[in-house]
């Protein structure tokens, strides 16, 4: 039983670290406080609750969160602390030890947050006014009991939506701890994601973004495929967009290529995690293909989407990387038609197996073909962008602050630029089609003019 009148009025504060599917689930939180009463602080205000969504990919996303779980403690003094996310299911007895820290909730624990939060709460409460003590609690359980599924499908300050498709994942790379983080892979229902892009639609949602960790391993649970999800989605009415978030290769099926192809709303844009271009990093790494299936499928995109933004996840200087294997990689994604390189350094994380891997590349040397790599994505980007200059396009805009440029997405990702000037309220969550006339400042976009 909740007591929701404790928390009326109350207002909570809100961090989120690390991927579009940890902002997607913060959204969801806060939805789930604003329906008990609970209102979001605004900038600056001191909160009675906060809430910080953990990463775990990295020990600099670690470090990270600890440093904000002190910020958000040292700017809200006396609120009640809660951490979840994936460094609370890898760490939460240390996280709980933090000064300030009142609860923190693992993978399997977090879809009852609400739940926990009231309990936790309560017994906050009947300690008086004398002990100001925080609870430092923790509720976690082991991988393999992870079994819940928490829905969500929300946009928070965006305009696109984010619906959460599938968690967890099977795959044990051995540089990740995301399984251990996650649990195994599962999923919802066809037809209960349906029903939520329904919901989203009937908000005026236009452009969806399918999240999760594994999503073309989508059916694990209810044995269903994704390219049958991804079918029934295209029937949603009211949709106008809907992109994949970040898709194995191996997962990747030339049948699923062939429909977005052709299909009503999926867009011309994915995300495919290389890793490396290596094939004797990627045995390293315990990858399910090689270069050549992973060149098949980005040239079969590109045969049936020549317009399509291809997106790349590479990590550099894990262990096993010798100096041929990253050139063998530089020169295979410089061969490709990607768009854009999301690069990141390895990092060591105790308890993967990559650790037993004798060869250690140095930090030095890390970051030496981090530069390389990002300076490559930063051309193929550019050159991507080069071509529309001069094109039309359909952009879906968002809310900008008044007075300043406002910026959406075309079709195939492009980003695109509409001067202070010509920028206007009602264009917030609209598809305009405009004229892509040159890069911006930084060219980080392209500036448009709006077809009249």
């Amino acid at each position: 039983m909740i007591d929701t009148s404790a928390f009326q009025g109350k207002k909570a504060a809100y961090y989120t670290l690390g991927c579009k599917l940890n902002f997607s689930e913060t959204s969801t939180f806060a939805k789930a406080l604003q329906e008990m009463g609970v209102v979001t602080a605004e900038k600056g205000e001191k909160a009675d609750i906060c809430l910080i969504n953990t990463c775990s990919v990295t020990d600099v996303a670690d470090q990270k969160c600890r440093h904000v779980i002190h910020h958000m403690v040292r700017e809200n003094p006396g609120a009640f602390v809660v951490v979840t996310g994936c460094y609370a299911q890898l760490k939460p007895e240390t996280i709980s030890k933090i000064d300030g820290v009142d609860l923190v909730l693992g993978s399997n624990e977090k879809a009852n947050l609400v739940q926990y939060l009231n309990d936790a709460w309560t017994s906050s409460l009947q300690k008086g006014t004398e002990e100001k003590d925080h609870l430092h609690e923790f509720h976690r359980v082991k991988t393999k009991d992870i079994k819940t599924f928490q829905p969500s499908c929300s946009r928070g300050n965006r305009t696109r939506y984010f619906l959460k498709v599938q968690d967890g994942c099977n795959y044990f790379c051995t540089y990740c701890t995301i399984p251990y983080a996650r649990g195994f892979s599962r999923n919802p229902s066809i037809a209960s994601l349906v029903e939520q892009a329904e919901q989203a639609a009937s908000e005026g949602g236009k452009e969806i973004v399918l999240t999760g960790v594994n999503i073309g391993d989508f059916g694990e649970t209810t044995h269903e495929k994704f390219i049958d999800l991804v079918k029934a989605l295209d029937q949603v009415k009211g949709i106008e967009r809907f992109r994949i978030s970040s898709l194995e290769p191996d997962l990747c099926s030339d049948e699923l290529i062939e429909y977005c192809a052709q299909s009503r709303a999926f867009m011309p844009h994915f995300h495919i995690p290389l890793q490396s271009g290596s094939d004797e990093v990627l045995k390293l790494m315990h990858r399910r293909y090689d270069t050549a299936l992973f060149a098949h499928k980005i040239n079969l995109i590109k045969e049936k989407m020549p317009d399509a933004f291809i997106g790349v996840d590479v990590m550099v200087g894990c262990r096993g990387e010798k100096p041929e294997y990253f050139e063998n990689c530089y020169d295979f994604l410089n061969s490709l038609p990607v768009t854009q390189l999301h690069v990141f350094p390895y990092s060591e994380r105790p308890g993967t197996s990559a650790l037993s891997i004798p060869y250690v590349v140095t930090d030095q040397e890390r970051k030496k073909r981090s530069h390389r790599l990002l300076e490559l994505s930063e051309h193929k980007t550019q050159d991507f962008y080069a071509q529309y200059i001069g094109q039309e396009a359909e952009v879906l805009f968002e809310k900008a602050s008044k007075g300043k440029a406002m910026h959406g997405f075309t079709k195939n990702y492009i980003r695109v630029e509409l001067s202070p000037k010509e920028a206007r309220e009602e264009y917030d969550n609209e598809i305009i089609r405009v004229k892509l006339v040159g890069f911006n400042h930084d060219k980080s976009a392209l500036k448009c003019e709006i077809i009249r």
